[in-house]
Formats: structure tokens, sequence, C-alpha cells
């Protein structure tokens, strides 16, 4: 029988640990695991679990540049409104420094060291949005049209971002510049509870409750920068208070998990956008609604949140279709 050697030319590499970052056909032998490992090409993405939060809540908000550093903020409790901010290194959450106001319904953007935590609900809506530099929050400009508005949706960065819809269900939007909001073009659909991702040249906003009719909705908007426009590409599971892969591009993101009626009736699901429709793949281990999302339509992660019944910490990491994941042979 041919060696390995023999017939591709190379000797299996000898590893301490797994590569960070492995290509699909690559093998390895992992001296600590005493295991021959490789990495192959998934054709479905495939939620893995992580670590869970330290505090369980539910409609917090999230920031995030993949599955392996992330910011989960603010949030409810199931008592009160939280200030607590915990950081991802791909592994376990860690406690950071508190949010100035403690909130829920809040949004949120950015990444693990710059994030916007925007608006919310505290002891009423509030229009605090603060900064975060990778060590602690300062306040700085507030949203233009705070008075009734809460549980909108945001995506984009700390110098750039976009905040869209909330409750009564509206239709407004704005554009952050790094140091103060300003009305741009309304959603055509207005609604609460939406979820989106992009930056403010080119995203998406998808799913939420409208009132009037009363109705959960899957319905997607594309913004150009300047307007939104009705794209026929539906969710084909609406719902609402969904999260979503904030820091993916505008034809490459997922969105997940939501409620579909009331409060009890959650789901699992996770959807991919090509620029055009949306496609069924893989769902969490546990349903749940108002988790916090971030990440990419690759590398992508989910935290905290209501499964129905109760508050979660459960944490879930995204690997998208296309990416390798790490297998190990054995002789069975």
């Amino acid at each position: 029988m041919a060696s390995y050697k023999e017939i591709f030319g190379t000797n299996i590499e000898v590893l301490a640990s797994d590569p960070a970052n492995p290509v699909a056909g690559q093998v390895w032998y992992n001296s600590t695991d005493n295991l021959v490992k490789g990495a192959a090409a998934t054709t479905a993405g495939a939620w893995a679990t992580g670590g869970n939060t330290n505090q369980v809540r539910s409609q917090a908000a999230g920031s995030g540049a993949d599955n392996t550093s992330a910011l989960v903020f603010a949030g409810y409790t199931g008592t009160a409104a939280t200030a607590l901010t915990e950081s991802y290194n791909g592994t376990s959450w860690t406690e950071v420094n508190d949010v100035n106001t403690a909130r829920r319904y809040l949004s949120g953007c950015g990444t693990n060291t710059a994030a916007l935590a925007t608006g919310g609900y505290s002891t009423a809506p509030t229009a605090a949005n603060e900064l975060w530099n990778g060590t602690s929050w300062t306040e700085v400009g507030d949203l233009t049209r705070p008075a009734t508005r809460t549980d909108a949706s945001e995506f984009g960065t700390t110098t750039a971002a976009l905040y869209f819809g909330g409750e009564p269900a509206g239709a407004l939007t704005e554009l952050w510049n790094g140091t103060s909001w300003t009305e741009v073009g309304d959603l055509n659909t207005g609604r609460f509870a939406p979820t989106g991702f992009g930056d403010t040249t080119a995203g998406l906003a998808v799913g939420g409750k409208q009132t009037s009719p009363a109705t959960i909705t899957g319905a997607t908007e594309l913004w150009n920068g300047t307007s939104w426009t009705t794209s026929p590409g539906t969710l084909n599971t609406a719902r609402s208070d969904a999260s979503a892969s904030q820091a993916s591009s505008p034809t490459t993101g997922i969105v997940f998990i939501g409620t579909t009626g009331d409060h009890t009736n959650t789901v699992a699901n996770t959807e991919l956008w090509n620029g055009t429709s949306w496609t069924e793949d893989s769902d969490l281990s546990t349903a749940r609604y108002r988790g916090m999302g971030a990440g990419t339509g690759t590398s992508a992660i989910c935290a905290t949140g209501y499964n129905g019944t109760a508050r979660t910490s459960v944490t879930e990491e995204w690997t998208g279709p296309g990416s390798p994941l790490t297998y190990t042979f054995t002789d069975s």
C-alpha cells in the first residue's frame, strides 16, 4: 500500500495544536491529542456550542467581527434592565466595564474593541448612544427622534451607522456620522423588532412586526446609501425579534432565531442571503428570540435570549458553508 508521502509528496505535519485557519484538504497529526486530523469544506453551515455568558439575560445587544471576538451588553435579567458588558474571546466570556445607562430593547453594532450601544428602554424610551473604545463606554451624540421609539435595529461602525425601525411600528431611519445623527429616507414597511446587516452605503433590513395591519413580516428592504427599496426576496420563515450577522456584506449574510407569533413560539431557523433571495440552512441547537447576534455570513455568533420559557446564557458559533471544518480520522 502506498504511503501518504508517496501519494501526496510530503509527510503529514506534526503539530502541538490544531491550526487556527486550516484549509480544505489539509491533514496533520495533533501530538497533544495523539490524533490524525484534517479539514474539509462544508456544504452547509453549522452551529457549534460556545462558552455560556456569565449573566443570563435577553433583550441585549451585541457587536463583533466574527465568532472569536464579540461583545454582549445591557439587556433584561427578568427583574430589571442591566448595564453589564461581557467580552468573548472565542472560548469564554469575561465581564468588562458596564454601559452608563442600563437598558433593554437597545441596538448595537461594531466590533469587540469599537462598538455603539444605541437607544432602548430604561425606565422609559431613551435616546442614549454610547461608544465603546475597547475599555470603557462614553456617551456621545444622542438619537434625534427618541420620544416614543424603541426596539429598532442598527448596523455599521462607530463612525458610520444606520438605525432603523422601532416601536411604535416606525419607518424612521437615522444615519450616524461619528458625531451626530441625521434623519434620512424612511423604510417602505414600518416595523419594530427588525434585524439587518451591512454598512451605511449598502445594507438590508429584514423581518419585524407591523401594527397596521398587525402582522409579523418577512419583508426585506435594501439600503443603497440614500433610500430603501423593497426586495422580492422575503424570509422563508417570517419572524420578528431575530438576530443577524451585522458585519456581513449586503450580499452574504445570515438571519437567525426569532419568534413567529407570540413569545412562546420561538424558532432556531437560520437563513442565508445571496443578494437576491433567502435559503434555509442549519438550525441552532437552542431556539430563542431577542438574543445578540454579530459576525459575518461565514463566522457569526449568537448568545443570550429567551427560549419561550426562560432567559438563557447559551452561546453558539456559526461556521458558514464552504468554510473548512476540522475532522478527526478514526479506524472505524
